[in-house]
């Protein structure tokens, strides 16, 4: 028998769904860094392979603000809505079965080199200066030591751009710096998405450099087109609704539908955290 084809992480065909949907899991260790069970594994279906992210339902561990066991379908939610706004900014995610239950199954991520290429790590940078550099957006002052502070700044990038209004769109509530991943061409994806969809204010990420400024075109267009994907009987809306709930679906709409009436980038609501720690 001849190896399975390696399939790469873009260009995501219904077939390569199917691989992750229908595969066969089988497990090469755990990520140990994680709050949650997170299981490395491979997936093979029909001569075909790739690398995953497996999260069994039973290995969440309870959060007082999120009901228990609703991590993994809210994953698969934040890919659904990233295709509907055609940027495939989360990497391919899908609910189904596996050796320790019921959980979402993720495509694995790899980046341009082991030891080289841009990481996502290098979209953020502290520096002791009081404004950003050109090419630069400022998050905030952090202390890095005692009696002295750094200017925490993310690049400013198109890619992730893009990304601070997803994470407007979907809630996030833990947008950190280990969470964007670069892969070999250069497409940047945002990862673990298990607290989102919240009904309450609950964003917090590290992409607030541009808070209060104008939405570009593109968002614009791309946020029109999900509000229409978004209305009862749309198949992306009747998905949605077997992922959360309909008060958290509801709650999607009045997000997306807000962008749009302000035509600007979300600012902190001051209730709330702004910046998830750690940060990074």
């Amino acid at each position: 028998m001849s190896a399975p084809e390696r399939i790469p992480a873009r260009r995501v065909s219904d077939r390569d769904r199917t691989l992750l949907a229908e595969g066969e899991l089988h497990v090469l260790g755990q990520i140990r860094d994680a709050s949650n069970a997170v299981l490395l594994c491979t997936v093979t279906h029909e001569g075909r392979e790739a690398r995953c992210v497996y999260k069994p339902v039973r290995g969440e561990r309870p959060l007082w603000d999120f009901p228990d066991g609703t991590l993994a379908q809210r994953e698969v939610a934040a890919y659904e809505v990233s295709e509907a706004l055609g940027w495939s900014l989360v990497p391919p995610t899908v609910l189904r079965d596996g050796p320790y239950g019921e959980g979402m199954c993720q495509l694995w991520i790899d980046g341009p080199d082991e030891e080289a290429g841009e990481q996502g790590a290098e979209l953020l940078a502290l520096v002791d200066a009081e404004e950003p550099a050109e090419g630069w957006k400022a998050i905030g002052f952090a202390e890095v030591e005692e009696g002295r502070r750094a200017l925490l700044v993310h690049a400013d990038d198109p890619r992730l751009r893009r990304l601070a209004v997803l994470d407007a769109v979907i809630n996030n509530g833990d947008r950190k710096g280990g969470h964007l991943l670069v892969d070999a061409e250069g497409h940047l994806y945002g990862i673990d998405h298990g607290v989102t969809f919240n009904v309450e204010d609950k964003l917090r990420t590290l992409l607030w450099g541009w808070a209060g400024e104008p939405l570009t075109d593109e968002a614009t267009a791309a946020l029109e087109a999900l509000r229409e994907r978004l209305r009862d009987g749309e198949p992306l809306a009747a998905r949605l609704a077997e992922l959360i709930t309909a008060a958290e679906l509801e709650a999607l709409r009045e997000r997306v539908a807000a962008l749009l009436k302000s035509g600007r980038h979300r600012e902190p609501g001051g209730e709330w955290p702004a910046i998830p720690w750690p940060p990074v």
